[in-house]
Formats: C-alpha cells, sequence, structure tokens
C-alpha cells in the first residue's frame, strides 16, 4: 500500500542558499528536492535516482555539456542524488570554470564517492550547504514537543500519516539502496545488527571495544561502519571538550543519530526496559540536532562538545565560538535537585567564563541555584543562524 502524506503547507527552510554553485548534502527525506522546487522553480533538473538518468550520464558523462550548451545565462542547472553519477563531478568541475553564467546545484545524500570531487569542487568556488530535518522554529505553531519525541523531525516522516511505518520503512530503504545496492557493505545483517546495538549508544558515550563484542565484528569492522553512517549523514559524534583542561577526561566521544526518530525505530523495547532508561536520550537527542544546526550554519567556526570527567561529572553540551561560550545540561524532570546541578557546578568553577544553564520541561524561566533553567520548547524555538543562543531578560 503506497505511504499517504498529510496535506499541509509548503514550510520554508532557515537556508540562505549562495549566489554561485553549491552542493546541497543530507539524507534522504530531508526536503532537498522539495526546498529547491519552491527555491528554483524555472530551474533545469535531472534526478539520476531515474534509471535512464543514471545509465545516460554514466555511460557519457560529456553529455552534461550537450545540456548546458542549450541553457541561457542567469539559468539553473540542479543534479539530484549526484553521488549516483561521480564521473560528472569533473564535467561540472570544468563547466563552473568555462560556463561562469550558470549556476550548479548537486544535490546528494551520501558522502561516500564524493569526497575528493567534493574538496576539488570546493576549491573550484563550489559551497557546501547541509539540509537536515526540520527546526521547532521553522515549524512554528506546527511545532509539537510531544510529537517530535515521539518521531522525530525528518520531514518524510513528520509530514507522513503513519510516521511508526514510515520510519520502518525509511531504514529499510537505506539498508537496500544505499548500504546493499552500493556494496558498502558485505553482511548486511551484520550491519543491521550494528544498527540495532548502536541504538543503546544514542546520547552516550560511545566505546569501539563495547560496540565490537556486543556486535561479534571486529572492531576495525565497527570503525568501518560507524564511517558509513557518517557518509550516509546518519550519525554524528561530539568530541570532549579539553580546552584549558584542568581535570582528567575520558576521550571518547559521545554518539547520535541525525534524528532522534532513528533511535525510536532501531531502539528494541521490552519489559525489562525501564521508561526512564528509554525516554531521557530523545530530549538530549531533540537539543543536539538543534544545536548541530546552529553551529553549523555560523558564519565564523563554532565548536559542538560535551565535557565528562574520569570521575563521572558531566555537561551534555558545551558550545564554544566568536559568538559566546555555552555549557547546556538537559534534564527530563522539570525539578532539580542537588545532584543534578554537581556536573555543572564543577564545569563552572573550571571555566566560570561560561555562560551555563538547564533546559527542563518546565513551563517558564526559572533559576536553580544561580543557573538559569529553561523551558526547552522556547529554547527550541528560538535556534535560528542569527539569534544567539540564550539572552538573558532582565
Amino acid at each position: 500500500m503506497p505511504f499517504k502524506m498529510a496535506k499541509r503547507r509548503y514550510i520554508p527552510r532557515l537556508m540562505n542558499p549562495p549566489q554561485g554553485s553549491y552542493f546541497l548534502l543530507g539524507p534522504r527525506g530531508t526536503g532537498k528536492s522539495t526546498w529547491l522546487a519552491h527555491q528554483y522553480p524555472d530551474a533545469v533538473r535531472i534526478d539520476l535516482l531515474l534509471g535512464e538518468e543514471e545509465r545516460r550520464f554514466s555511460s557519457y558523462p560529456e553529455k552534461i555539456r550537450d545540456v548546458v550548451a542549450g541553457m541561457p545565462a542567469g539559468s539553473t542547472l540542479i543534479l539530484d542524488e549526484i553521488q549516483r553519477v561521480p564521473r560528472l563531478l569533473p564535467e561540472i568541475h570544468a563547466l563552473i570554470e568555462s560556463k561562469k553564467e550558470v549556476q550548479y546545484i548537486m544535490t546528494g545524500s551520501s558522502a561516500r564517492k564524493l569526497r575528493k570531487s567534493v574538496s576539488d569542487l570546493l576549491g573550484g568556488r563550489a559551497l557546501l550547504r547541509q539540509m537536515g530535518p526540520f527546526l521547532a522554529s521553522e515549524l512554528q505553531e506546527q511545532f509539537s514537543l510531544e510529537k517530535a519525541l515521539k518521531v522525530g523531525l525528518l520531514p518524510l516522516i513528520w509530514e507522513s500519516t503513519d510516521p511508526a511505518e514510515r520510519l520502518s520503512n525509511y531504514i529499510y530503504l537505506y539498508l537496500k539502496e544505499e548500504v546493499q545496492a552500493e556494496g558498502l557493505v558485505r553482511q548486511v545483517g551484520d550491519f543491521s545488527r550494528f544498527l540495532e546495538i548502536a541504538s543503546f549508544s544514542y546520547g552516550s558515550i560511545w566505546t569501539t571495544a563495547d560496540i565490537s563484542r556486543e556486535a561479534s565484528v571486529k572492531r576495525s569492522t565497527v570503525d568501518n561502519y560507524f564511517q558509513i553512517l557518517e557518509d550516509l549523514f546518519l550519525a554524528f559524534s561530539l568530541p570532549v571538550f579539553t580546552r584549558r583542561a584542568k581535570r582528567r577526561l575520558i576521550a571518547h566521544p559521545k554518539f547520535y543519530f541525525f534524528d532522534l526518530g532513528l533511535y525510536r525505530v532501531l531502539r528494541p523495547q521490552g519489559i525489562l526496559d525501564s521508561p526512564k532508561e528509554i525516554e531521557g536520550w530523545p530530549l538530549e537527542g531533540l537539543v543536539a540536532q538543534h544545536l548541530r544546526f546552529w553551529v553549523s550554519v555560523q558564519h565564523q567556526p563554532h565548536s559542538l562538545s560535551f565535557w565528562r570527567t574520569q570521575t563521572g561529572l558531566e555537561v551534555d553540551f558545551v558550545i564554544y565560538g566568536p559568538r559566546g561560550f555555552w555549557a547546556i545540561e538537559v534534564k527530563r524532570s522539570a525539578n532539580l535537585g542537588p545532584d543534578d546541578v554537581r556536573g555543572m557546578n564543577a564545569f563552572k568553577e573550571e571555566y566560570p567564563e561560561a555562560v551555563c544553564l538547564f533546559l527542563t520541561p518546565t513551563k517558564r524561566r526559572e533559576t536553580y541555584r544561580g543557573f538559569p533553567v529553561i523551558p526547552i520548547e522556547e529554547f527550541l524555538l528560538n535556534i535560528a543562524p542569527e539569534n544567539p543562543l540564550y539572552t538573558q531578560i532582565t
């Protein structure tokens, strides 16, 4: 049975497109093609997911020159899923240099075959943009924290009338069309089991040795599997914040799927799993994917990391850059206690310059032991490229 999509008005995305040629990368289902259709209604579009187009340009990549030759000055050419025909990229590189009056936009849902060519094209003045899940500030009045925590914010899922089934098929689509068809792994079953095991590390410390043991595969295989997740834009990791460190810190990163919906569909649940164990991570993951967006769109480099000492003191997120220095702790309960601020107290002692705050499901701004406590929904709705992460209301 075909999936039904809920009838909704087009939701503009918080993206400022470049004037010149650029890559638009991101996972499937994030709305790249939909956004491009609204942004460039008169563009010439070549969809390389179509077998006929893929075969044509795989066999004769130079034919793209014939397409461009018939386009007037000021035109835009969109090449959807460029990773399907990486042989096109040298031709596009040459065209960018020779036919500058045409804008070339290349979308992709996998970076695995594009690394060298993307680097070459970035050197040739093609810029890079990424598109991820919806933001709360993009959805505005349509945003529901309760719904977001259940199904995530992937546009393909958010706008579906059956998000749970759509999520399951989304994973199957990636396993079949991206992982298996592209020959990225030898055993799809091993990779599928790895995804399930990885879901237990969502929002937690990632240790290759532990994952290797649980998945019954070599550590080198786990490293390769994780690289595949990153290449497909399905996961990311956060490093430990180590600037001017005085305490002994752990070395392992934290792991997140690009959207918490993947955690929901991959994480097994049973009678032995407590709600506290399962429900705490989506809240943190939702904040993580919003912070990741904010950091990625700043004009000057900012870092997103976390802080954890070898004695177990931890702060969920540390954002550091020219626009500010923030430490953020996410709590599932609106009622904070002394144990909840131990990690933040230690961080503030070490970094008095940092602005430290808590995000909780509270309905209004409060303070606890000198720290601002901000409603999570308010915080997420404020995330936009031009906005500071936190503004003190006096």
